[in-house]
């Protein structure tokens, strides 16, 4: 396997509740109020629907797709929701520090050194809002491609953490049958002072209509023994999945990254998403090298800051 280049299940497209949109010459974030379901591919006017987007929303009430049915890859929790808090260069895309609250890789003049993460909120490199939380589902919705994904992205508390206590609440309560229950993504809206009263939107992941926790765990459990009757191992692919997320010290590249920057880490995204933060920006065109150099500013500065942090610590 080589070195340093992160092993990530199969995208085969993306999960979104929200698209960017161009107002007075600036590049925002609009709410949605139902999931988008898109390829990876794009074009002048976006990225370019899946076909399983249109299947989805003609069985949905007045074809608003606010649930999709879902299925996780792997019973650990924390192989199906990567979630860290992350700053990106912007100029380049590239991962300068990824944290967990606790540590952190950070890339430094000397190359990439292990830190303390004191969290966003208290570590002097995240001030503006350049470092937030990023977070990364993976689910299946292809039955036809059992090891392919769909991924949905975001930088917003309340889908993190929802998601967060739901894949380790059910993964207790099946006693880890996590990959094996009937499960689906349901969009939930709530208004708070922060949003001056509009709704906010964030991802839920629960059983799926008309499943008791009783019967969907009697469905994992048969679920599971037919697997393995028929060879299936889903421990070691749990375990392979684990060995390919930390084959690199950053799960994130470049190429990524790049995306990234245009969708939540914008000078404008940032602004916009402290009346929305759980929007997540799908559908937002490429701009041109020159646009996100303008970043470059903020880059210096943050290098400056890095290198200082570095004196202080040693």
């Amino acid at each position: 396997m080589i070195k340093g280049l992160a092993i990530t299940p199969p995208i085969l497209g993306r999960i979104s509740i929200g698209k960017v949109v161009e107002k007075n010459g600036k590049r925002l974030p609009e709410k949605d109020d139902q999931f988008t379901i898109t390829s990876q591919i794009q074009n002048k006017d976006g990225w370019v629907k899946h076909p399983l987007d249109e299947q989805l929303r003609a069985k949905a009430p007045n074809q608003k797709l606010r649930s999709i049915p879902v299925r996780m890859i792997f019973n650990d929790p924390e192989l199906n929701l990567r979630a860290e808090y992350s700053l990106f260069d912007r100029q380049t895309g590239r991962p300068i520090c990824i944290g967990n609250g606790q540590t952190c890789q950070r890339l430094t003049n000397q190359g990439v050194e292990q830190h303390p993460c004191p969290s966003p909120d208290l570590c002097p490199l995240a001030q503006g809002g350049h470092c937030k939380p990023f977070g990364r589902l993976h689910v299946n919705l292809d039955e036809s491609d059992e090891l392919g994904t769909f991924m949905f992205r975001t930088t917003g508390f309340n889908s993190i953490r929802t998601l967060a206590a739901r894949l380790s609440y059910y993964h207790a309560a099946s006693n880890g049958l996590l990959s094996c229950l009937p499960l689906q993504l349901t969009l939930r809206g709530k208004s708070t002072t922060q949003s001056y009263r509009t709704p906010v939107y964030y991802v839920d992941l629960t059983l799926r209509d008309d499943v008791s926790l009783q019967d969907a765990i009697q469905m994992a459990q048969e679920i599971d023994r037919q697997s393995k009757q028929s060879g299936f191992n889903q421990t070691a692919l749990d375990q392979t999945a684990r060995l390919g997320f930390a084959n690199a010290q950053f799960e994130v590249n470049m190429e990524e990254g790049l995306d990234l920057v245009e969708e939540f880490y914008t000078e404008e995204n940032i602004e916009a998403e402290q009346l929305a933060p759980d929007q997540v920006q799908q559908e937002a065109k490429p701009k041109t090298r020159s646009k996100l150099n303008q970043g470059g500013g903020f880059v210096q500065e943050m290098r400056k800051g890095l290198q200082g942090s570095v004196r202080a610590v040693n």
